[in-house]
């Protein structure tokens, strides 16, 4: 690896898991040390559990966080001799010397309950299916929608859960198994060109959304819908989605215009460009385009799977390297954005995603207030949100065959962005007014006190809108 040296995961450990330090942890066999038996059982030295701060969980690119529960943690009496905890076996009469003493151990069910509700309601679903075919106008139409079927391993999931908290391990790599759609292509045309299977699929969440973001991305997802990229060829999103503005559908949402974040035809578009950009990255195309959004935004969580588009200079591209031609069919439903790609999928290759490694954080820069004439005198407008700034780092190891794995690098940088706001006004003054973070003071949680300097006006009082 050329920076940031991460241990490869496939090539570590002895029970398909990376040692300790690296602090990953897949299903395997575990090894138990400290144990000795005794005549009427086992005997455990008792010791107390430093269990991570957060724990990590993670499918290629989809990222869960939970944090370790009171709930998670009961009291129980166990028998112990000399300090040593025995395991006795049942109906065994506890022996002379032998004494009860209180000890914390992990709620196997309440966490299953907590999984479930976290992960389990967000990964599960149920296999898809899809017919293709053209309809009487010879275009390609879709009945059905070709998701995989997804189940999370519940017992699996929390043997690993057990396991990390036991040995201070913050990052799992979830047990899923998934199960293939049904598809049925009727259009010998297409057969011929390669389109048999599921290839991949990418998707993104936009829960939260307003309604004119929403409106947008359901008609970029549209303009996607039965695209082919015939083998060989690079696809540009750009390209196929065509122009963006009023006569062709869009609506005016916040979008992200240099320093500033304003309303402008198409906003909400990113959405759209994201899920095609995961479906190919997690499934092992070149990316020949793809550059990630100037600060980092909750809709593309998480950091480092996203993929910004701003026709025409930004676009996001990748080659189509199979076997035969792509066809991508695209999806929305419970605030999800689906594409999914179908083709022949190559039997060789094998994709792993590893990350995201973040460091590197910065707070938001200082208060920041400009006059503008665009605005009615005295009318504000606020252009950016206060945004914390990171690095992330993704590794993608594509192997084929018996080759060895080389990690590809996908960094992103996102900026750190002020609490910023315009205030209209007839008369010129300074254009920008930049408030020291020493001179002001908080005294709510959206309200400030900035502190005039000699011979300066009394005191402004700033309430966040």
């Amino acid at each position: 690896m050329r920076k940031h040296q991460i241990p490869n995961p496939k090539h570590q450990g002895s029970f398909k898991c990376q040692n300790l330090k690296s602090g990953l942890l897949e299903l395997g066999t575990w090894n138990f040390f400290g144990i000795f038996c005794l005549v009427l059982g086992i005997s455990l030295p008792i010791h107390t559990f430093a269990a991570p701060a957060e724990l990590h969980y993670q499918y290629v690119e989809h990222v869960f966080s939970i944090k370790p529960q009171k709930s998670w943690q009961i009291e129980v009496e166990v028998p112990t001799y000399h300090g040593r905890e025995l395991v006795l076996k049942e109906d065994t009469k506890v022996p002379r010397g032998v004494t009860m003493e209180k000890k914390i151990i992990w709620n196997r069910e309440k966490i299953e309950e907590t999984i479930e509700k976290v992960i389990g309601s967000v990964m599960n679903r149920e296999q898809g299916h899809v017919r293709i075919f053209r309809n009487e106008k010879g275009e390609i139409s879709f009945e059905g929608i070709g998701l995989t079927g997804r189940k999370l391993q519940n017992d699996q999931t929390i043997d690993l859960t057990l396991k990390a908290l036991e040995e201070n391990i913050p990052l799992i790599q979830l047990p899923i198994t998934e199960i293939d759609p049904e598809i049925i292509v009727e259009d010998e045309e297409l057969k011929a060109q390669g389109i048999t299977e599921l290839v991949t699929i990418g998707e993104s969440n936009y829960a939260g959304s307003p309604v004119n973001r929403r409106h947008n991305i359901g008609v970029g997802l549209t303009r996607f819908n039965g695209a082919l990229i015939p083998k060989g060829e690079e696809f540009s999103f750009n390209k196929i989605l065509g122009p963006v503005n009023g006569y062709t559908g869009y609506r005016p949402e916040l979008t992200i215009m240099g320093e500033k974040t304003l309303p402008e035809f198409g906003g909400g578009l990113c959405q759209v460009s994201t899920t095609a950009y995961r479906g190919v990255w997690r499934a092992g195309f070149p990316i020949t385009s793809r550059r990630n959004h100037s600060y980092a935004v909750r809709y593309y969580a998480p950091a480092g799977t996203d993929a910004t588009i701003y026709p025409p200079t930004t676009d996001m591209r990748f080659a189509n390297d199979t076997n035969g031609a792509l066809l991508i069919q695209t999806h929305a439903e419970n605030d999800h954005a689906y594409f999914v790609y179908y083709g022949t999928k190559p039997k060789e290759r094998s994709v792993e995603l590893v990350g995201p490694f973040t460091w590197d954080p910065v707070g938001p820069p200082p208060d920041r207030m400009e006059y503008t004439a665009e605005l009615p005198p005295g009318e504000v407008r606020v252009v950016s949100k206060p945004v914390s700034g990171m690095k992330a780092m993704w590794y993608r190891y594509i192997s084929t065959g018996d080759t060895e794995a080389v990690p590809e690098e996908y960094l992103s940088i996102y900026e750190a962005r002020p609490y910023f706001e315009e205030i209209g006004s007839v008369l010129t003054p300074p254009s920008i007014i930049q408030t020291p973070a020493k001179d002001v003071l908080k005294i709510g949680e959206d309200t400030t006190i900035t502190i005039p300097k000699k011979n300066e006006p009394a005191p402004r009082i700033r309430i966040r809108r």
